[in-house]
């Protein structure tokens, strides 16, 4: 039986993701393109400093090359002229070439359908050798972030293929939960400070824990829901989700809160009682509270956002205990600084914004402007016009998955697409209120449209799942 696509949903996803490459180019090439520049300049102080000093500069490169490499951002090579990139590449063309000859062959998919898989493909394999060659730097960040956009399609139209009810299984729920609390504990120890394991290619598993924990969920409360305020109930998905939020909480607080309010969200429509929705609430701040007072940086930027003159908070500290430990962080002297220069950029784009490529503030005032602060470059280039056609396009997806709630033929489809949509929404809205300056700076990226592989393999597996929940759901808006 050929299934219908939901068309509102698929075309709004590629729209955002366009528009998201269009943006990463945007506000990366132009800053990628000032570093470079900067970088040359200190190569060539170095070097006349070399030769001041009667220093050989090919030792003083040869030590520069050790010091890159050692990074970690270096490509790792592999025999034969392989790079772990290409092999990748090379392996997900062989499945993505099998899967659409198969649905092809099946007349699952129509001619047209299959020669974009089959030129996708293709397109891939280049993207791959051009980012090891990097000719052109500026370029390098738009080009990364292609790919992933090709890998996560392939995902997503694979997902969206296979029926959902293949993953209601223990099995499922279990394996993916435990693989991804493996790379948490794999990350915090091989290096703590940040949130990438390097294999070769950089893969942030707090991403990850997103589909793994929506699919445990929607399982889980499937399972219980006819004794979802039962104590037998209640401890085990506690437990788990203090786990994973926990072992996400250490790198990443702003990801640990999304997957918080998610799984909120699902227990609440499944019928959890009042008290126990009060107790996980106040648990879930006196965590949040721990883990911002662990840590200096993010105190810091809770104290500057909420009382940046401490008069208030000396009240309640007069010792000044927490303002002392807040000092200890040595990330940034000023955690306003982003704030100010992203308020800037949405306040001066105005309603039709400086043009495609106008924004100033990427030029070096706004750090991650690819990234983080993605939006902040949106609203400058396109105003309020382009602000409302992202904010739109997440109320697009969290409307296709909460008329799902009722449109689903089965308590997993229902639960699965309200886990997702609330997910992706309550992300965007986190990021956005950053951007706006509504909330303390929190290093938390806009899914679809910001610059990061991982983010958007996460988001478009999300969004496969969901599309396939809407194709075999009874009734179609």
């Amino acid at each position: 039986m050929r299934l219908k696509m939901d068309w509102i949903l698929f075309g709004t996803v590629l729209a955002m993701v366009s528009f998201g490459l269009v943006m990463v180019y945007s506000a990366s090439s132009v800053a990628l393109e000032l570093k470079r520049k900067a970088a040359l300049e200190r190569k060539e102080q170095a070097a006349v400093a070399a030769v001041e000093a009667k220093v050989d500069p090919a030792a003083a490169k040869t030590e520069e090359e050790g010091e890159n490499s050692s990074s970690g951002r270096a490509t790792w090579r592999m025999p034969f002229g392989f790079t772990t990139r290409r092999l990748m590449a090379a392996v997900l063309g062989l499945i993505a070439a099998r899967f659409f000859w198969h649905h092809y062959s099946t007349g699952v998919f129509t001619w047209p359908w299959a020669l974009l898989g089959g030129s996708l493909t293709v397109v891939l394999q280049f993207l791959a050798y051009w980012m090891d060659a990097n000719p052109a730097p500026h370029l390098s960040l738009v080009v990364k972030q292609s790919g992933a956009a090709l890998g996560g399609f392939f995902l997503l139209m694979y997902l969206s293929q296979r029926d959902y009810r293949e993953f209601r299984t223990a099995q499922w729920a279990f394996s993916t939960l435990g693989f991804v609390i493996f790379l948490l504990i794999v990350v915090y120890f091989a290096d703590p400070k940040h949130r990438w394991l390097n294999v070769g290619l950089s893969i942030q598993p707090a991403e990850l824990a997103k589909p793994a924990l929506v699919l445990f969920l929607a399982w889980f409360v499937t399972l219980r829901r006819t004794a979802i305020n039962h104590p037998a109930t209640i401890w085990p998905a506690a437990l788990a989700l203090v786990v994973l939020a926990g072992a996400v909480m250490i790198p990443d607080v702003g990801t640990a809160v999304v997957l918080v309010v998610t799984a909120a969200v699902i227990f609440f429509l499944a019928g959890l009682n009042w008290r126990y929705s009060v107790t996980a609430v106040g648990v879930g701040l006196l965590f949040f509270a721990m883990a911002i007072v662990y840590e200096p940086y993010r105190l810091k930027r809770v104290i500057q956002f909420i009382d940046p003159t401490y008069k208030t908070l000396a009240k309640i500290d007069p010792n000044r205990v927490l303002w002392n430990h807040a000092q200890k962080s040595t990330r940034v002297s000023n955690t306003r600084d982003q704030a100010v220069n992203s308020t800037i950029a949405v306040g001066t784009g105005g309603i039709f914004g400086r043009g495609a490529g106008g924004s100033r503030q990427k030029l070096l005032y706004l750090p991650l402007a690819h990234n983080d602060y993605i939006f902040a470059i949106v609203a400058e280039e396109f105003g309020l016009l382009g602000s409302s056609f992202v904010l739109v396009g997440f109320v697009v997806i969290l409307w296709r998955g909460y008329r799902l709630f009722w449109a689903a033929s089965d308590d997993f489809g229902r639960y699965l697409a309200v886990g997702i949509s609330t997910m992706l929404a309550f992300q965007a809205l986190l990021n956005m209120s950053v951007v706006l300056d509504l909330f303390p700076t929190k290093g938390i990226p806009l899914p679809l449209i910001s610059s990061g592989g991982t983010s958007m393999l996460s988001s478009m597996v999300l969004l496969g799942l969901l599309l396939s929940v809407s194709q075999r759901s009874t009734q179609n808006a």
